[in-house]
């Protein structure tokens, strides 16, 4: 079992910056693929970045490339998402998420994840 806790979401103005966390525990962290996911009300959660186990390769949606950048610490157990330049439309809760798969281009979708957090909230105000 696996247990994943997103933090760092928050209120701010469009342009501002946030750094989410996600601490993870109860299996080996340093196999497998991380992920974040986010959810808007009434839209189906999408795919924002995704990151190898080594750290190697990393995948972004379209929307968020140039502004956010997913790494990851194997010592700590952590994965980070830092967001700049953040826009209204990047209001949602965001969800840390791993898969065992190794199989990095299955990364962009929701199925692969084996593990969710319970999430965190972004809200970017106009």
């Amino acid at each position: 079992q696996v247990q994943l806790v997103e933090s760092g979401g928050g209120l701010v103005q469009a342009g501002g910056s946030l750094r989410l966390s996600c601490a993870a525990s109860g299996r080996t962290f340093s196999s497998g693929g991380m992920g974040w996911f986010r959810q808007a009300p009434g839209k189906d959660r999408g795919f924002v970045a995704a990151i190898s186990w080594s750290g190697g390769f990393t995948f972004y949606a379209d929307s968020v490339k140039g502004r956010f950048t997913i790494s990851r610490d194997n010592t700590k157990n952590m994965v980070y998402l830092q967001m700049n330049n953040l826009k209204p439309e990047d209001t949602a809760v965001y969800y840390c998420a791993s898969t065992k798969s190794d199989y990095t281009h299955s990364y962009y979708y929701t199925l692969v994840y084996d593990y969710w957090g319970q999430g965190t909230q972004v809200t970017v105000s106009s």
